[in-house]
Parts: structure tokens; sequence; C-alpha cells
């Protein structure tokens, strides 16, 4: 038997309401396996927390998350609450941080029955991976003088150990897909980190002969995912570039609702965390219409990374069973609610 322990962070809004979904997934599939256990230990991290004791997580938070073998997060923020740059901090980027949460991997496809505002999708599949820890989020600057004389400066950190490793990665990864990497730069404006961004993805590529590569200026890429995503498999991106792609990738899915995301420890030291890519949508929090199918695809990029991409493939399957059904909540033009498109996913396993 596969014991894992799982910490749970639901966080804020609808991440208490698409936890539970996906948890309820998670343990279907242990039982329909037989060989997999999982074992959640809930924590109660988030803006209703930082109200009451001044800090987003316990100051011991770390030192009980890093025991654990995987990280489960909800959603992070509510600005009426606690300022953004204070709940992100304090928690989802303080995590990524601290336990070397270096890469971050988000894929988009066409999913069976959601219908994507393209005209014509063409049945994209991609993924981006996205270098995690430094970049244009590097936390290096200030401010200084008041009024008219007023200074702002924010540097961005690119070191070759950090841009190797996320596009090593990117290449491992298309070696499993269809050998292609692009290469997200803006060279031609940005005269000091990209060049070397560039270099770099030129030096790596000398590895990887049999995996074909391309480079885009980020403005012309966004594009392309609107008028050809069907053209990428691997796109390797910084922090700032990444992070805006892969909004982009949830928004031409159909909803930024079905988007999964995994923070990548990849040297074993400490849990790798993996979360949807929305938001605590406080506009929608207990009306029970929250879209469980970011979580729930979260949950199974969690079981890849487990090494048990059958249980993974099963889910994925599954849960376009359901779209294709019709089954779907409303941000996708569905009528159902959280827990009937739960429900239906976890029944359709069971029969399976």
């Amino acid at each position: 038997m596969k014991n894992l322990k799982i910490a749970s962070i639901p966080g804020d809004g609808i991440g208490n309401e698409v936890v539970p979904a996906a948890i309820k997934v998670l343990d279907t599939l242990a039982n329909i396996h037989g060989g997999i256990k999982f074992e959640f230990t809930h924590f109660p991290y988030g803006c209703e927390y930082y109200l009451k004791n001044g800090a987003m997580m316990a100051t011991d938070g770390l030192e009980r998350l890093k025991e654990f073998d995987a990280i489960l997060l909800g959603a992070v923020g509510n600005a009426k609450l606690v300022p953004d740059h204070v709940s992100l901090w304090g928690l989802l980027i303080k995590i990524r941080r601290e336990f070397e949460q270096v890469i971050n991997i988000r894929p988009a496809k066409v999913l069976k029955g959601v219908k994507s505002p393209l005209i014509n999708p063409k049945d994209f599949d991609l993924m981006v991976v996205r270098e995690n820890s430094e970049g244009e989020y590097s936390s290096v600057g200030g401010r200084i003088y008041q009024g008219e004389d007023e200074i702002t400066i924010q540097n961005s950190i690119f070191s070759r150990k950090a841009t190797e490793r996320a596009m090593r990665f990117a290449f491992e990864l298309a070696l499993k897909r269809n050998k292609h990497v692009t290469s997200a730069t803006k060279s031609n404006g940005i005269v000091y980190s990209m060049p070397f961004w560039d270099e770099v993805f030129k030096d790596v590529s000398k590895d990887y002969p049999n995996v074909d590569t391309d480079s885009q200026h980020i403005d012309a890429l966004a594009a392309f995912f609107v008028t050809h995503p069907d053209k990428f498999d691997v796109i390797v991106a910084s922090n700032l570039f990444g992070d805006i792609l892969t909004d982009l990738g949830a928004a031409i899915m159909g909803s930024i609702g079905v988007a999964p995301a995994a923070n990548i420890n990849v040297n074993g030291k400490y849990p790798s965390m993996f979360e949807p890519v929305h938001g605590s949508a406080p506009d929608i929090i207990g009306k029970g219409i929250a879209n469980p199918l970011g979580q729930i695809w979260t949950a199974k990029m969690m079981l890849d990374h487990f090494g048990e991409e059958e249980l993974g493939i099963l889910l994925l399957d599954t849960i376009e069973n359901v779209t294709n059904e019709g089954i779907l909540t409303p941000d996708l033009g569905g009528s159902h609610s959280t827990e009937e498109v739960t429900e239906e996913i976890i029944r359709k396993l069971i029969i399976n």
C-alpha cells in the first residue's frame, strides 16, 4: 500500500468549495486502485486566518508542511480583507520560494464538450513550463524620494542555473510528448535578460538533437495562442511571461475555472504544491456554482507527480466524459452545480 500524506489548504473563497470536491475524487480513485491511500491534513491558512492572527500562516507553518508528500492548495486572496501583495507573498509565494518549487507547469487543451471562444481551436494540447523562482518576480528593488521625485526600481534576476533548469525540464517533457519546444523571449526589447535567455536556450537545445525548437517574441506568441494554438507542444517561459501565457491558455480553453497548475520541487527536499489557476472568486462564494474541474485536474497532475499516470489518465478521461455530456458549471455555459459535476465524475469513475 502506497500511503501519501497530503496537506490540504483550501485557502480563500471558492477554494473551500473545490478542494473538498477534489479530495472526494481522489479518495474514490484510491478505493478503485486499492494500492494507494491518501491521508489529508487540513490547514486553515488564508485571509480569514490573517485577520485573526496577523499572518497568512502559522509561524511554524512551513515546518509542519514540509513533512507532507504534497500540498493541495485551493485559492489565495481576498482583497476586501487583505491586500493582494500581503496575501500572495504571505502564503502562496512563501511556500513556492521556501520549498524551492522552481518549476511551474500548466497545461491547456481542448476539453470535449467545452466550447472554446476560438472559432476553430483545432484541438490544441500544449504545456507551458514556467521558471518559478526568480525572473521578473524577483523581490529585488526599492523606492526612494517622495512626490514628483519618487523613484521605483524593480530588478529582474535571471541566473544561468535557474534558466537552464527550466529549459531542461521543458525538453525532457517534450521528449514524452511531441518533441517540440518553443522559447518565449523578448530579446528585441529587453536588452540584457532576454538575449541571455536566448543564449541559454540555444546551449541547452544542443543536448536534445531529437527535439525541434523555435523562439518567439512574447507579443507575437500571445497572438499565436489565439490564432494557432494547435502549433505548440511545450513552451518554456520566464516567470512573468509564463504567468501571462497560462492565463491566456485558460481563456482559450473556455474558462479559467478549468485550468490546473503544479509547482514542482525538483530536488526532493520539499513537497511540491498543486493548485488551480483561478482565484478565490469572491463574487460567487457560497452559491455552489464554482467550477471544480481546475482543482480536480490539478489532482490529476498530483497523481502524475507520484508516478500514478494511469490513474491520472483515467481521471482526465472521466472529466472529459462528463464535460462531453454537457454537465457543466455556469462559467462554461452550463447550469450544473459544483456538487453535481463532482458527483458525476465520481459516479463515472465507480462504474468505469
